[in-house]
């Protein structure tokens, strides 16, 4: 199996989730020298040759194959994948919508879960206590422990190997690529699994990408700080410093994103298919206000999330958690949240571009099944070709 899991990593198609420390206890996760989690294997533990298990990592790891969802209940949106209700929505609790990213929406239905005993436990994120420029994987066992998971955490973490796959009393927030081989293994075992919670994402940016911010707004690498945030305290908030004596640096979403961490995200982010959670019951994301060109506004506002229900036990935990005063929620349009994610929406529709670029190339990509990538691709046709080329050009780069 390690040479598998090697084979992913060489092809520059990881995408840290952790699926394979998952399934062989010889990987653990580490930080790579570029700043990103990559799979190493434990001295004096000999490769797993397992012929179901080197099956199932070849079926569950998004850096082999990613599958497009369809669940029963569901209607298959182009762009944000399988829906069965959507909704704009922010948390009742103030204190839970104002530290949120956008609406508060994932953190306070994390609470409710575990307030209700509907979970024992969720695996999330949260900043390292050690070192709160680092991101770590926590399991929350106590409802009043979940502000310490709210808001965006641009960077590496793993939470995929702390799950017990088969337990249907735990609750996991994760990245799509997670959740996406979370999914798989559930489908594979035949069993439902734990509640599985997902948020759109851009991508994960290196390690460094955060230690560089931080120094270049004033706070060298050897002080230690006392806490780190991307956003939240407000919508979308600011990517916010402060060090163990009192000193305070920040900057903006828009340049903190756009600037510095954006442009460092991995490669495999750039050739995903779902960056919008389809594999979850239940995806959050910014449900963001246009300007006048009909991008989005990041001037500083009351969050709102944008929350899909996309298979039947998410639809029912959603409809349960407004009904109990936890959520606020109102249908809407999933055209109007597609028009306002166009990174998502462009992404997909150049993927085809993007994935051809790379072979000619000569990078073998993950098989992306389902997701109508080439039909997407006809609907654009310039900016796909503008991507195949630009990726053919960046690939030949990286194999110099």
């Amino acid at each position: 199996m390690l040479v598998e899991i090697a084979r992913v990593v060489d092809r520059g198609n990881c995408s840290g989730c952790g699926t394979c420390a998952l399934l062989n206890p010889a990987t653990k996760m580490t930080l790579s020298e570029d700043g990103y989690m990559r799979p190493v294997t434990q001295d004096g533990h000999e490769s797993n040759t397992d012929t179901n298990l080197l099956r199932t990592f070849a079926e569950a790891c998004p850096g082999r194959r990613v599958d497009a969802q369809r669940p029963e209940t569901s209607t298959r949106h182009p762009i944000l994948g399988p829906i069965t209700s959507i909704w704009e929505a922010y948390a009742i609790d103030p204190e839970i919508r104002f530290k949120g990213s956008s609406g508060g929406t994932i953190t306070a239905l994390s609470t409710w879960l575990l307030e209700t005993d509907r979970v024992a436990q969720v695996h999330a994120a949260q900043p390292d206590d050690s070192d709160p420029r680092r991101t770590e994987a926590v399991r929350v066992t106590d409802s009043k422990d979940t502000l310490r998971t709210a808001g965006s955490r641009y960077a590496p973490v793993s939470v995929t190997p702390t799950v017990d796959i088969d337990s249907s009393t735990s609750a996991v927030v994760a990245k799509p690529c997670e959740i996406s081989a979370l999914r798989k293994l559930t489908q594979l075992r035949g069993i439902d699994g734990p509640i599985l919670l997902s948020f759109f994402c851009a991508g994960v940016p290196s390690q460094h990408a955060t230690d560089d911010l931080v120094e270049r707004l004033g706070i060298p690498s050897d002080q230690e700080l006392e806490s780190l945030r991307y956003r939240g305290h407000g919508w979308p908030g600011e990517f916010t410093a402060q060090d163990t004596e009192g000193n305070v640096a920040r900057t903006s979403y828009d340049v903190s994103w756009g600037s510095h961490l954006g442009p460092a995200i991995q490669s495999r982010c750039k050739i995903c298919p779902d960056g919008v959670g389809e594999s979850a019951d239940i995806t959050a994301g910014d449900y963001w206000r246009a300007d006048e060109r009909g991008y989005p506004d990041f001037a500083n506002a009351e969050g709102v999330s944008v929350l899909i229900a996309r298979t039947a036990r998410g639809e029912t935990l959603l409809r349960e958690a407004a009904a109990a005063g936890v959520i606020s929620i109102r249908s809407i349009d999933p055209d109007s949240v597609a028009a306002i994610q166009p990174s998502q929406s462009v992404r997909r529709r150049t993927l085809s571009g993007r994935l051809l670029g790379g072979r000619v190339a000569g990078h073998l990509p993950p098989r992306y099944r389902g997701f109508g990538l080439l039909g997407l691709s006809a609907r654009a046709p310039v900016k796909s070709v503008r991507a195949a080329v630009g990726t053919y050009i960046r690939a030949r780069r990286w194999q110099r």
